[in-house]
C-alpha cells in the first residue's frame, strides 16, 4: 500500500461542476461520464462511486479493462460505452454484459454480429464515421455495404447511436477544420435517415466541442475534463466566459494531492543540491525532502520549476526531480517539521496549487499530468 500521499476527490465540487454542466445543455441532453485515462487519474473505482451518487448513470470507457472495472464497481443498472479497443476474445464478455461499443471497421461488425448469434443476444452498437479526424470511423465510400449488413442483421444488432470524433474543438485554429467536419457529419446522419436507419441516438461533443461549437450536443455529449473542474483550454475558457458579466469560473476542481515532510536538511551557501549542478544555493538554505517523484507522477521536468504548499507558503522545488523524491526550499518557513503536509495540487487556506499552473511549468496538458499520477496512490473520497 502506497503511503507517501493520497488523492482526495471532492463530491461537493464534482456535484457543483455537474449541475453547471446540464443546466448548460439541457435536460434532454444525455452527459456521458467519460472515465478513461483511470478516470483522468482521479481513480476510476472511486470516481465513478461519488459520480453515481450524485446521479450519473451513463459512463465512457477507452477498452475492456476500463469498462469491467465500471461493471464491477457499479454492478446496479448504469450504461457503459467503449469508445476504442475491444480485443476479439472479450467481445463476448461486452456483448453478454449489455456494454455498449463503437465500431468503426466491418471487422468489428461482422465479429459483433457472430457473437451475437452465438449467445442468442443483441450487440449494442455505435457506428463511428470519419468526418475528418482521419484516426478511426467509416469513410463515406462504405457507407452503403454498411448500411446493408445493419439491416440485414437487425435481429441481431441495436443501432444505439450514429457518432463521430472532433480535431482539436479546444483550438480556434482547428475552428474550419471543426465546422467542415460538423457538416459532414450532418450529412452523413441525414444520409442514414434517407435510407430508413435511423439511430437512436447521434452523438459527437467532448467538452472542448459543447462549449466551442454548442450545435454539436445533439443527443448526448461526452464529458470528460470539465467535469473534473477544469477547462479544455484558455481559448474554451476565454470563449465561455466572455459573453458573462460575472467572470468567474463556474467550476472546481475535484482533485487534491497530498502528501508530507520526510527530512529537513541545512544546506551551506555554494553547494549543489539533489543530483547533478542543476541547483547550487547562493546563500544558506533550508530544504525539505519529500516522498514523491516522477515515478509516482510529479514530471521530472518540473525540476527547478513546480511549487508546492507547506503551513500556508508556496515552496520552490529545487535540484532534480528524482524518481521517488523531491527537494524544495523550506528557507522561509521557521516551524516546518517533519511530517508537516505538503500540498502537491489543491489548496491551503487562500494559497493554491492549480492543475493548471501545474501542467505549464511542467509543459504537460492538464489531461496528460492527471493521467500519468500513479495509480498505486491511494484515492479518497471526501466526506
Amino acid at each position: 500500500m502506497h503511503t507517501n500521499s493520497v488523492i482526495e476527490l471532492n463530491p461537493d465540487s464534482y456535484q457543483n461542476n455537474l449541475l453547471f454542466l446540464k443546466k448548460m445543455y439541457g435536460k434532454n441532453v444525455i452527459l456521458s461520464s467519460v472515465v478513461k485515462g483511470n478516470a483522468y487519474g482521479h481513480g476510476i473505482e472511486e470516481f465513478v462511486t461519488m459520480a453515481h451518487k450524485s446521479g450519473v448513470s451513463h459512463f465512457s470507457v477507452f477498452d475492456v479493462a476500463e469498462a469491467q472495472l465500471v461493471k464491477k464497481q457499479l454492478p446496479k443498472k448504469v450504461t457503459i460505452l467503449i469508445m476504442g479497443f475491444v480485443s476479439d476474445e472479450l467481445m463476448e464478455w461486452v456483448i453478454q454484459n449489455d456494454i455498449e461499443f463503437f465500431v468503426f471497421d466491418k471487422k468489428r461488425l461482422e465479429l459483433a454480429i457472430k457473437i451475437s448469434k452465438k449467445l442468442n443476444k443483441k450487440a449494442i452498437v455505435h457506428i463511428e464515421v470519419e468526418t475528418g479526424m482521419n484516426r478511426t470511423g467509416f469513410v463515406q465510400n462504405e457507407l452503403n455495404s454498411l448500411i446493408s449488413l445493419l439491416k440485414k442483421e437487425e435481429n441481431h444488432i441495436v443501432f444505439k447511436g450514429l457518432c463521430t470524433h472532433f480535431a482539436g474543438a479546444e483550438s480556434m485554429s482547428n475552428y474550419f477544420r471543426v465546422k467542415q467536419q460538423i457538416e459532414r457529419f450532418e450529412k452523413i446522419y441525414a444520409y442514414f435517415c434517407v435510407k430508413n436507419l435511423i439511430p437512436k441516438i447521434k452523438h459527437s461533443a467532448c467538452s472542448a466541442a459543447s462549449i466551442m461549437f454548442p450545435e454539436t450536443r445533439m443527443d448526448m455529449v461526452r464529458i470528460g475534463i470539465m467535469q473534473y473542474g477544469l477547462w479544455p483550454s484558455p481559448e474554451v475558457f476565454a470563449s465561455y466566459i466572455s459573453s458573462k458579466k460575472k467572470k468567474i469560473d463556474p467550476l472546481k476542481r475535484v482533485i487534491s494531492w497530498k502528501s508530507q515532510v520526510m527530512s529537513i536538511k541545512k544546506i551551506d551557501a555554494c553547494e549543489f543540491i539533489g543530483y547533478g549542478t542543476s541547483f547550487m544555493a547562493k546563500e544558506k538554505m533550508k530544504i525539505a525532502t519529500i516522498p514523491i517523484g516522477y515515478a509516482h507522477g510529479y514530471s521530472r521536468s518540473l525540476s527547478n520549476k513546480g511549487r508546492v504548499i507547506i503551513n500556508q507558503q508556496r515552496c520552490m522545488v529545487v535540484g532534480t526531480v528524482n524518481m521517488n523524491m523531491m527537494l524544495v526550499d523550506v528557507s522561509d518557513i521557521p516551524s516546518i517539521q517533519i511530517g508537516d503536509e505538503v500540498i502537491l495540487i489543491g489548496s491551503q487556506e487562500k494559497i493554491d496549487v492549480s492543475v493548471a499552473s501545474f501542467s505549464e511549468n511542467s509543459n504537460q496538458l492538464n489531461y496528460e499530468l492527471l493521467t500519468r499520477i500513479s495509480k498505486s496512490i491511494p484515492r479518497k473520497i471526501l466526506i
